[in-house]
């Protein structure tokens, strides 16, 4: 297992994000590192993206602790390549790893990896698709699309910082003793809400704001909701 590529992006004008400024960072781009990652601090007022050099633009669905890292399979780019019948290089899905041998979407939340000798992460959540995703990979319907496949790809928060560079190995550290997976809160965020229940299993692995979510679900249909 092991990273194959560490991508970072530039915040360009666009015409197709719904961020303020018109501003992304999503075209990300290899580079070979050593690149430095640590905790970014809250969503709205901290640095963004956990990786230096990297830019996110719009911080009210982007960025911050809970998001500090994008990882997507390459396995999974190669699906997508069948699918869409174009290539796909290492980036285009805006990650920030692009990974090697590891199922990203069986992960649990809570699971935690060492990347290369420092850097440690955890499991945070799902990548739920955008607009702005949309518009950057230029094909119709993908939000939907990319929604139905469930492969999501994984956010991460980082626990000790580290550098990374491409080709570094990835061992898993810790795994946590709950079944919600990438996938599971991935759909149960997304199509699925019956599922959101379940996701309380992850306890202080999920973010909070997903827990309110839960909470403003359970309200409106009752504990027994998704049993």
């Amino acid at each position: 297992m092991h990273v194959t590529s560490v991508n970072l992006g530039r915040a360009t004008a666009v015409d197709y994000t719904d961020a303020e400024d018109g501003m992304t960072g999503h075209g990300k781009r290899p580079v070979p590192g050593p690149v430095r990652v640590f905790a970014p601090g809250p969503k709205a007022t901290g640095l963004g993206s956990g990786l230096e050099g990297d830019a996110v633009c719009d911080r009210r669905h982007h960025g911050g602790d809970h998001q500090a890292v994008y990882a997507y399979a390459r396995e999974d780019l190669d699906w997508w390549e069948g699918e869409l019948r174009r290539e796909l290089p290492a980036g285009i899905f805006g990650e920030n790893f692009t990974t090697s041998g590891i199922d990203l979407n069986t992960a649990r939340l809570g699971d935690r990896w060492r990347v290369g000798a420092d850097l440690v992460l955890e499991v945070a959540s799902a990548r739920i698709p955008c607009r702005t995703f949309q518009g950057a990979l230029g094909e119709s319907s993908w939000v939907r699309r990319f929604t139905r496949a469930a492969r999501p790809g994984a956010y991460l928060r980082v626990i000790e910082e580290g550098r990374v560079s491409p080709g570094d190995t990835v061992e898993v550290v810790h795994r946590a003793d709950h079944d919600v997976t990438v996938e599971l809160w991935f759909r149960a965020f997304t199509t699925e809400r019956a599922l959101l229940p379940r996701t309380l299993a992850a306890g202080a692995a999920m973010e909070p704001a997903a827990h309110e979510t839960v909470r403003h679900y359970l309200e409106k249909y009752g504990a027994g909701a998704g049993a």
